[in-house]
């Protein structure tokens, strides 16, 4: 069957993968991976013996392109692995518009994104009734250009929860640019690095002493910057917390009946 796959490969951990992504990596006759993130040890779920794998992360847009074509040319199965999930800084649309050009078939198999692991690594929620119910991925501007209006002093202005990608090198630039939005020295940040794999680091500090961390720690890639009062520690006590009403036993749903 000729047709090909974009994967969301998830953070790192070879276990963050969904089922059907294995089910067609298992039976891939090609597989084209970004060797610089996605974690090579999933490329086990092959089950192929004579399965062909590539590393774009030496490759171009024109290489892949044709690794991908000339497969299909040849009634291949094609799966192509990108990070996290696609949808997300994955340059997929660009592949997309080329399949379509030419009227190959393809269908994206979603998956699990570094911020989301990210969350479950430090046991957060980033989104608290009345703290926080927004929130925002987005970069600052570096090699790839950022839109004026989607400039990280214009995102800041809504102080909602963000997560910013690609952005750790950049750091002294993030921390100026939050610092003429809604947040303050004192707003909470976790810089999360290379998160879900074996290396994983997690580190809290706050707005005014992140570039200060991150130096002394040496980061300057695969870390994910998280801002927003979420993070702060005086919500992990109850008596602080603004609960929720979807479990609250004076609100009724579609479900529960009000019982008092």
């Amino acid at each position: 069957m000729s047709k090909v796959y974009f994967i969301g490969a998830g953070p790192g951990d070879k276990e963050l993968i969904t089922l059907k992504a294995i089910k067609i990596i298992e039976k891939a006759d090609i597989i084209i991976y970004a060797g610089s993130l996605v974690n090579k040890e999933i490329l086990n779920y092959s089950k192929n013996s004579n399965v062909e794998v590539y590393n774009s992360a030496v490759m171009n847009l024109d290489e892949t392109n044709k690794v991908i074509h000339d497969g299909v040319k040849n009634g291949k199965l094609v799966a192509r692995l990108h990070t996290g999930d696609p949808s997300i800084y994955g340059a997929i649309l660009e592949q997309i518009i080329l399949l379509e050009e030419n009227n190959i078939e393809y269908e994206i198999i979603p998956g699990v994104s570094s911020a989301f692991s990210a969350a479950a690594s430090i046991n957060a929620e980033y989104t608290i009734p009345e703290i926080s119910q927004t929130v925002i991925f987005t970069r600052v501007e570096g090699k790839t250009p950022v839109p004026e209006r989607e400039q990280l002093r214009n995102i800041a202005k809504v102080g909602a929860t963000l997560i910013i990608f690609l952005s750790v090198n950049m750091i002294e630039k993030v921390k100026n640019e939050l610092l003429q939005g809604a947040y303050s020295e004192a707003t909470p940040v976790v810089i999360a690095k290379r998160v879900s794999w074996k290396d994983e680091e997690t580190f809290f500090t706050n707005i005014g002493n992140m570039d200060k961390l991150v130096k002394e720690k040496g980061i300057k890639k695969t870390a994910l910057i998280l801002v927003g009062e979420v993070f702060n520690k005086k919500y992990r006590n109850i008596a602080n917390l603004k609960k929720s009403k979807l479990y609250d036993k004076n609100f009724a749903t579609e479900f529960r009946n009000n019982r008092d």
